[in-house]
Order: structure tokens, then C-alpha cells, then sequence
């Protein structure tokens, strides 16, 4: 089956009620299984799992990994097996995209495990109780699934934003259940190959299991560059290039990605990467501003103008259009006669949000002030903070698959250090709020894209969601837990380096006297992203949406490694050279790069990620 969807011109110029009234014909599968038993416990096993993965990742990285993609060909496979040994039945498609969503959920869980808990505990030097920790998380992830649900109006159904690792899933759904003939064995064909390639060379990336199989002479360097090093340093302003991550990564996963994005997101992706690399953090370590070339310490500095400029730009690209939210809300309790929402049945109805949202945050205001001291006061002021903070995370998230959670933690304890100065353990908590909940309903919206994409029912990846919530809350917390065994000088060191908390906790201690201690020129440079970031979207509003930046994207370089910015934006470019060079619609160059970009993108990521995610298993169970 091939995924029909609504090309460029239909999404600018058809309304929100003919593109719901067109998906409802052209897409709704309503009467296929979906949520149910099986596709249920699968998820809560592949969620728990993969959270643990996810982990370990994030306890060495402070990155995160999406575990959708993986989940949905372990899970169609598995059944796939099951089915031709006649011991049951395979999923459909919207049963696996259900599943999906659940896994999903339980492997974004460990995102407070490697950031804002033990960053407070660092600060603290207590160890905060795990069944605390449980239910504060489980808490703010509750509250993200409320705040996502009024947003997906506009952004997945109105603005059909494309939330790359979400559309992967979708091509790999489709992909997998295919049953068109030539053309279905053609797709499988070819995200297997690119499955199999990202995953070779991440293999050849894993110095440690090769060397335990005696190949080691087989091994990649981690960047191409590497031996570059051997006979010189290449340096700017007296700073190595690699120390500044400017750096060619061998792995390929990054270029998958960029194949999902659009030329205008990638490209203003890379001029943030190419300002702030090669032109100001240089600059800025040379003066001593910056106290090192370390992405640490030159993220600390630049994610003030980063953050800035996704915040100015998203804000006031949603308050140009807030009609949808607005009508959403408004249509639910207006007794005037109004024309019939035609998805009512299928939405989840807003009078859920409207009541659950004030009892959710009243909760986690209370529970933050029993257990982390936060005045009820300023509790309450992180509620509608959240909102702004998913408003840019979702932004961000649909446009690059990328959740800016710890760029966005830092606005939260710029505003705090202003409120509360002095008090760091309310700086990290009221950040942990913002960011937790603007993960998971960033997280929701890139598990619903797939199944609007299929057919399938909001209701039942919202649901799927909070069941997801409690599968990875109830695995990675005790798991964590036993990996420190209450032995908080753990942290930061080499077994259990936690970077993402290291900044946390840096930002903290520096803004405890508040923005005074911030040095001016990140307030400078803050001031000057807020007001480019306006300018951006004012200019995409007058040339509707033709002027070449995103502020998002450009705000993003600034906040990524570059190395990650710059494969993005190659595999973009490398997508996009394939549909000028290959114009024969009979040609396998047309069919694989151009008809088939996103069936081959997400082949790479996912190859990349179970391999990927196969050797950190590995490499944990040596160690």
C-alpha cells in the first residue's frame, strides 16, 4: 500500500475543516485492530527494554535515541515469525504503529534519569527516594500528553508538519505491511539495504566488540577526519577544529535524518552551525569568554542565543495563526450552533485537556513543593511556562525530529534565577517541570504523525502513551537507581560521566545570584537571537513561508554538535541533488532517491539504530 498524502500546494491553500473532511475519507482506517491486548503488552516489553537502552545511552552521551522505528521492526518481525510457524497471527499496521507508540513513550521516560534528578541531587548531595522519583516523572509526563493533544490541530493536521522520526516510522509501517505486488518488494527491498549499510558501518564504529572478535583491523574511525590528526591540527583562532566538533562522523544515521527534513530547515540548521563553530565560539574562547574548546563549555555559552532565537520565532509564529487552538477550545463550549467538527468522534474531546491540565499541574505543584521545596507560587508560574516551552519544543520537534529539551531547561532557570535568586534547588526542579512535559508532548505528536499518516485513532496513541509512561517509569528508575546504589560521588565520573546533568547543574550554580551572573555577552547575544528571531518569521509571514531561514533551524545549529548539523544537512543536499539528477520516473534512480527518499532515510536510521543499540547491549553485558 502506498501512503496518500496532500502535496505542498493542498496543505497551503486548503482549510483545517477540507483537509480533516479529506483525511477522514482518504486515510481513517477506523474498523482495523489497533490498541488492543497484544499490541499492548508488545509495547510495554519492547518499551521496557529499550528504555534501558536508552539509558545507558543518555548516562554517556546525554543524548537520547528514538526507539520507535526499532520497536516496529522488532515487533513485525517477531509476529512475522510467529505467523509462518502457524503460532499466531502478524500485526497490522495500526496495531504495530500502536505498539509503537507505547515503546516510544517508555524510552523518552529516561530523559529526568540523565539531566534535572541527578542534577538536583549533585546539588543537593541527597539522594531523592526512587518511588519519588517515580511518580514526580510519571507526574510530568501526564501533564505532556495533555498539553500535546490541543496543539496537534495545528500542527499535524493543519500545518502537517513533517516530525522526521515520526514520518520514518510511517514509511516503515507502510513499508513492512505492504502488500502492493512489485512495488512493496521494491520498498522492502530497498529499506533493507539501507537498514543493512547504516548498520555495517556502525558495527565497523565498535572498536571494543571488534577487538573481542579479533577483526579489529576492520574498524572505522569514529570521524573521517581522524587521521588528519596524525600529522596536523587543524585549528581556528588557536582552537582544534575537533574540539569545536567540526568533525565528518563515519556513522550515517545523521544523514538519514537529513534525507527527512526540508532544504530550508537544513540549510538554516547549518548557518547557525557555521556562525557559531567557525565564526563566534572561536572568537569567544580566544577572549577567554568561553573558558575552553569543549562543546560543554561552548554549548553553555551559546545556547543563551540559540535558545533565544527558537523562542522569539515560535512564539510569534504561533500568535500569528492562533485561531486553531483558539477554535479548539472555544467550539467545545461555545452553546452557539457551529458548523460539526467531522473528527469529533475520533479527537479526544477538549474538555479532558481543559479539567485534566489544572488537576495534573496542581498535583505537581503540590508534590514539588512536599518534595523538592518549591514556593506554591512559583510552582504555579511554571504551568503556563510549560506551555510556551512545548509550543517551541513541538515546533522544533515537527520540523527536525529534534526536542531542544536542554536548551529549553536553561530558559526555565534564566527565569527562575530572576524569581528566585539565590535558590538553585528550585532552579532544577522548575526546569526538570518545563522540559519533562515539553518532551513528552513533543514525544506524542511524533507518535501520532504515523499513525495520521495510516489511519489510525488519536485516542488510542494517547492512551498508548500513558501506558508507555508507566512501562519505562517502572523499568529505568529502579534500573538507575542500582547503577548508583545511592552513591550520588558517582556521578560525572567515568562510569557514570552524565554530561546532560554536568550543564544542568553548571547553569544552576551560575545563575544562583541571578542573570548578574551572566556574562554579557550571552546577554547580549540573547537579546540580539530574540529580535532575529522575530525578524525571521515576520519575513516568512510577508513572503509566505519563501524566505529562505527558519528560526528554529538556525537557532537549532547553535544548541547541536556541528558535526550533527553539518551530516544533517548532507543528507538533505544529497536527497535533493538525486531529484535534479534522476528525472526518468522508470530509472532505479528515481525510484529509490526520489519516489522512495523516505523509505530509504528511515531504512538508515533504523539499520543504525538497532545495530547501534545491539552493541551497547553487548558492550554492557562485557563490562
Amino acid at each position: 500500500m502506498a501512503i496518500d498524502e496532500l502535496n505542498h500546494e493542498q496543505i497551503q491553500t486548503m482549510s483545517l475543516e477540507e483537509k480533516d473532511e479529506w483525511w477522514l475519507k482518504n486515510i481513517y482506517k477506523g474498523d482495523m485492530p489497533q490498541l488492543n491486548l497484544r499490541s499492548a503488552l508488545t509495547g510495554i516489553l519492547l518499551g521496557g527494554i529499550l528504555s534501558l537502552t536508552n539509558l545507558y545511552v543518555g548516562i554517556k552521551t546525554g543524548w537520547t535515541l528514538g526507539v520507535g522505528i526499532t520497536s516496529v521492526i522488532l515487533s513485525f518481525s517477531f509476529f512475522k515469525l510467529l505467523d509462518k510457524m502457524k503460532l499466531g497471527s502478524h500485526m497490522t499496521v495500526l496495531e504495530n504503529n500502536a505498539m509503537q507508540s507505547i515503546a516510544t513513550s517508555a524510552g523518552y521516560m529516561t530523559a529526568p534519569l540523565m539531566s534535572s534528578i541527578p542534577a538536583y541531587m549533585m546539588v543537593t548531595g541527597q539522594v531523592i527516594p526512587m518511588w519519588q522519583t517515580i511518580w514526580w516523572i510519571i507526574s510530568l509526563a501526564l501533564l505532556g500528553v495533555l498539553f500535546a493533544f490541543p496543539l496537534k490541530k495545528r500542527f499535524i493536521n493543519d500545518e502537517q508538519l513533517p516530525f522526521p522520526e515520526g514520518y520514518a516510522s510511517g514509511v516503515v509501517l507502510d513499508g513492512l505491511h505492504s502488500d502492493s505486488g512489485a512495488e512493496g518488494l521494491f520498498k522492502a527491498k530497498l529499506l533493507m539495504a539501507g537498514a543493512g549499510v547504516s548498520a555495517l558501518i556502525e558495527f565497523l564504529r565498535a572498536d571494543a566488540v571488534l577487538d573481542a572478535l579479533k577483526i579489529k583491523f576492520l574498524a572505522l574511525p569514529q570521524h573521517w577526519d581522524d587521521f588528519i590528526y596524525k600529522f596536523a591540527t587543524p585549528k581556528i583562532l588557536g582552537s582544534p577544529l575537533k574540539d569545536l566538533t567540526i568533525q565528518f562522523d563515519t556513522s550515517i544515521v545523521m544523514l538519514g535524518t537529513g534525507g527527512l527534513m526540508s532544504m530550508k530547515t537544513a540549510m538554516s540548521i547549518m548557518i547557525g552551525g557555521l556562525l557559531n563553530y567557525f565564526l563566534i565560539a572561536p572568537m569567544m574562547i580566544q577572549a577567554g569568554i568561553i573558558p575552553e574548546a569543549k562543546f560543554k563549555a561552548i554549548a553553555m555559552w551559546a545556547l543563551w542565543g540559540g535558545s533565544s532565537i527558537m523562542t522569539t520565532s515560535s512564539l510569534f509564529s504561533f500568535f500569528a495563526k492562533p485561531q486553531i487552538i483558539i477554535d479548539a477550545f472555544t467550539k467545545s463550549f461555545s452553546k452557539k450552533e457551529k458548523k460539526a467538527d467531522v473528527l469529533a468522534g475520533i479527537e479526544l474531546p477538549m474538555w479532558i485537556f481543559a479539567v485534566g491540565i489544572p488537576i495534573v499541574g496542581a498535583i505537581v505543584v503540590f508534590i514539588g513543593h512536599a518534595w523538592f521545596g518549591i514556593n506554591y507560587w512559583l510552582g504555579l508560574i511554571a504551568i503556563p511556562l510549560v506551555f510556551v516551552f512545548t509550543l517551541i519544543a513541538v515546533t522544533a520537534t515537527g520540523l527536525t525530529g529534534i526536542t531542544p529539551g536542554g536548551a529549553l531547561g536553561k530558559l526555565t532557570q534564566i527565569t527562575y534565577g530572576v524569581l528566585a535568586p539565590g535558590n538553585v534547588t528550585t532552579n532544577l526542579a522548575t526546569a526538570g517541570i518545563t522540559t519533562e512535559v515539553a518532551l513528552n508532548a513533543s514525544n506524542l505528536l511524533m507518535d501520532i504523525k504515523p499513525a495520521y499518516m495510516l489511519g489510525g485513532k488519536p485516542r488510542h496513541q494517547a492512551l498508548g502513551h500513558v501506558l508507555g509512561i508507566f512501562a519505562g517509569s517502572f523499568v529505568a528508575v529502579p534500573i538507575f537507581y542500582y547503577l548508583f546504589h545511592n552513591d550520588i560521588s558517582l556521578f560525572t565520573s567515568d562510569a557514570m560521566p552524565l554530561p546532560g546533568a554536568a550543564i544542568w547543574r553548571g547553569v544552576a550554580e551560575v545563575l544562583t545570584k541571578g542573570l548578574s551572573n551572566l556574562h554579557p555577552s550571552a546577554k547580549a547575544a540573547a537579546g540580539i537571537g530574540a529580535l532575529l528571531g522575530i525578524f525571521i518569521e515576520l519575513m516568512n509571514k510577508k513572503t509566505r513561508g519563501r524566505f529562505p531561514l527558519s528560526g528554529v533551524g538556525l537557532g537549532l545549529g547553535f544548541v547541536l554538535r556541528f558535526t550533527d548539523a553539518w551530516t544533517m544537512t548532507l543528507g538533505t543536499l544529497l536527497f535533493w541533488l538525486a531529484r535534479r539528477r534522476y528525472k526518468d520516473e522508470s530509472s532505479f534512480g528515481y525510484r529509490a532517491f526520489v519516489l522512495n527518499q523516505e523509505t530509504l532515510a528511515a531504512g538508515i536510521i533504523a539499520g543504525g539504530s538497532i545495530i547501534g543499540i545491539i552493541l551497547i547491549m553487548i558492550e554492557t553485558a562485557v563490562r
